[in-house]
C-alpha cells in the first residue's frame, strides 16, 4: 500500500530588499499526484519552490510534511525532497554515472552497493542507460531535463519539485519528460512549477494559479473550466482591425491564426455580431484570472 504523504502551506508571504513582496499570504495543500503551479514570470513561483525546500526563510507563515513543520525543522524536508531548479550546472569532466554517483555520496548514501543500485534504476527509468558514460554537458535540453529527475530521485524523496522544466524543449523530448513526471505522481508529491499552461492542462490533478505573489485560483482542471462555461466566446476577423471591448466583457486572449486575428472574450452574455460560443479551456481559465491586457501573439 502506498503512503500517502500530504504539503500543507500556510499564510507563506516572503518581501525582499526595496519592498518586493514575492509571496504575498499565500496558502495551499497538496497530496499524491502531480500539483501544478501556473503563474508569469516573476509570479513568486521559485520563490516558493526555494522556500519549500529551505533553500530560503519566509517572513511569515507555516509548511507542515505530513505533519512536520519544516520551516522550523529544515533538515526534515532535504531528506525527502527532489529538486530540479530550472537551471542546474553539472561537472563537464564528469560522465553520468561518475556525476550520479558523486550526487549520491552527497545526499548521503554511502553504501557502494545501494548506490550502484538505485543509480543503474534511475537511469534506466529516465532512458539514460545507454548513455552512462557519456559527460552529461554534451546532452541534449531533453537528456539534461531527464538527468535531472534521476538525480532528483537519488535516495527516494516523497516529495519532488520541479521548476520550469520543459522551457526550450522540443516536442518529443517535452512528451517523453511530461511521461515520466505523470509515473512519478503515482507515489510521490510533484509540485510541476511552470508558466506554460499546456504542461499542467491534462497532467495535474490540481492546479493553483499565483499573480503577483498571491494565489489567485484553485481547484481541478476540470472544476475550473467549468466556472467559465458558456462565458467564453470567440471572434475572428482580419488582423489590422481595432477591436472595441465593451465595459462588461474582458479579453482573455488574442492571437494570429492562419493571417487572422483570433479573440476570445469573458462575457455572461453574447457579447455581439460574429462572436460564436466556444468550449472553455484552461488556458482561458488562467488568463481569466489575470486583470491585464493580453500580450498580442
Amino acid at each position: 500500500m502506498l503512503h500517502t504523504n500530504h504539503l500543507q502551506v500556510e499564510n507563506l508571504s516572503k518581501t525582499y530588499r526595496r519592498g518586493v513582496k514575492a509571496l504575498n499570504d499565500l496558502s495551499f495543500e497538496a497530496h499524491n499526484g502531480i500539483f501544478g503551479l501556473l503563474g508569469p514570470n516573476g509570479a513568486g513561483k521559485s520563490t516558493l519552490m526555494r522556500t519549500i525546500a529551505g533553500l530560503q526563510e519566509a517572513d511569515q507563515g507555516m509548511i507542515h510534511f505530513n505533519g512536520v513543520d519544516i520551516l522550523a525543522r529544515p533538515q526534515v524536508i532535504r531528506n525527502q525532497l527532489g529538486y530540479l531548479p530550472q537551471d542546474f550546472g553539472v561537472y563537464p569532466g564528469m560522465s553520468t554515472w561518475q556525476l550520479m554517483d558523486h550526487l549520491a555520496i552527497l545526499k548521503g548514501i554511502h553504501q557502494s552497493a545501494e548506490r550502484n543500485n538505485q543509480i543503474e534504476q534511475l537511469l534506466q527509468h529516465t532512458n539514460l542507460w545507454a548513455y552512462r558514460k557519456k559527460s552529461v554537458s554534451t546532452f541534449s535540453g531533453g537528456m539534461r531535463q531527464r538527468f535531472g529527475v534521476a538525480q532528483a530521485l537519488l535516495g527516494n524523496p516523497q516529495l519532488v519539485i520541479v521548476d520550469e522544466p520543459t522551457a526550450g524543449l522540443d516536442p518529443e523530448e517535452r512528451n517523453r519528460f511530461l511521461d515520466l513526471l505523470s509515473e512519478l505522481g503515482e507515489e510521490k508529491i510533484v509540485i510541476l512549477s511552470t508558466h506554460i499552461v499546456e504542461d499542467v492542462r491534462d497532467l495535474c490533478q490540481q492546479v493553483a494559479i499565483i499573480h503577483k505573489g498571491s494565489l489567485v485560483e484553485q481547484g481541478q482542471p476540470d472544476d475550473l473550466i467549468g466556472r467559465i462555461k458558456g462565458k467564453v466566446w470567440r471572434k475572428v476577423l482580419d488582423k489590422n482591425l481595432d477591436f472595441e471591448v465593451l465595459p462588461d466583457q474582458f479579453v482573455l486572449s488574442s492571437r494570429l491564426f492562419a493571417g487572422r486575428r483570433r479573440i476570445h472574450v469573458l462575457a455572461d452574455r453574447w457579447p455581439g455580431e460574429d462572436f460564436e460560443s466556444v468550449e472553455p479551456g484552461l488556458e482561458d481559465v488562467y488568463f481569466s484570472t489575470f486583470q491585464q491586457t493580453p500580450t498580442y501573439a
